[in-house]
């Protein structure tokens, strides 16, 4: 069983839910990010979910997107988020993932990317852009150890949902709403999460897109696993001391709603 898969399935026994917490590779600080990211782990995250930054990010709404031009205006590439991910794996047992787009990958090489994740310790993988049916074309040999998490939104069929419960490793990764990250005023159909959550026998499910409240925490945890926190705790980050001060207090606020 993966290290992503343990933990949840500890934190679920212990009657709790899981956050896992997103954080743009490099940002807001490149030269503090280990710490800013060990320490986002103290306040309460259960994961680190690092996006590496991509200048056309098809998921990721505009806070998001602000923060990794950012980041890449700070030099912030696939190299330094191996550094990172691998400078906070030797500080912590909690799953540390990554999360960004198939353009950087390829650029950076498929084969090299699977070897970087190994040699880095990361538990796991979230490429939003690529399909289940590119799945066994792109995820070669070099991620046999790494879990790859797919992921399924409110207009993915019946069928397709069980297809992506059997390939999904670690978790699946449930967007709550039809539409990019951070976005609030967003519809969220409960219906549709009570139906993914139901058709998902294989693996645990998060809650990701628009959890942006602890009350969206609390109203979402009776149908799943656990949720994932990104625009929310980025544009904290946005108007926030060096210290993260507030940004750690938000955190420690929505675990403590799971």
């Amino acid at each position: 069983m993966s290290n992503i898969r343990k933990y949840i399935e500890r934190e679920n026994s212990n009657g709790k839910k899981v956050l896992s917490v997103f954080l743009t590779s490099g940002f807001p600080d490149p030269d503090n990010f280990t710490e800013l990211a060990l320490k986002v782990l103290e306040a309460g995250a259960d994961m680190l979910e690092i996006g590496f930054p991509f200048s056309d990010p098809l998921a990721d709404g505009p806070v998001i997107q602000h923060s990794s031009t950012i980041a890449i205006k700070n030099g912030v590439n696939l190299h330094k988020t191996f550094d990172y991910a691998e400078q906070i794996k030797k500080k912590t047992n909690k799953p540390v993932i990554l999360m960004g787009y198939a353009n950087p990958i390829i650029s950076y090489g498929v084969k090299k990317f699977g070897e970087s994740c190994n040699n880095s310790s990361v538990d796991g993988i979230i490429i939003p852009d690529v399909p289940i049916e590119e799945y066994k074309s792109f995820f070669n040999a070099d991620f046999n150890e790494i879990d790859k998490v797919l992921l399924i939104s409110p207009t993915t069929s019946e069928q397709r949902v069980k297809l992506i419960d059997n390939k999904s490793e670690g978790f699946i990764y449930c967007v709550s709403i039809s539409g990019t990250t951070g976005n609030e005023k967003a519809r969220k159909d409960i219906e549709i999460i009570k139906r993914c959550y139901k058709l998902t026998r294989k693996n645990k499910m998060l809650i990701g897109f628009g959890i942006s409240t602890t009350d969206d925490v609390k109203n979402y945890s009776p149908f799943c696993d656990g949720v994932i926190v990104g625009s929310a705790v980025i544009k904290s980050l946005m108007n926030d001391d060096k210290s993260a001060t507030k940004t750690l207090k938000l955190i420690n606020e929505f675990k403590s709603a799971t």
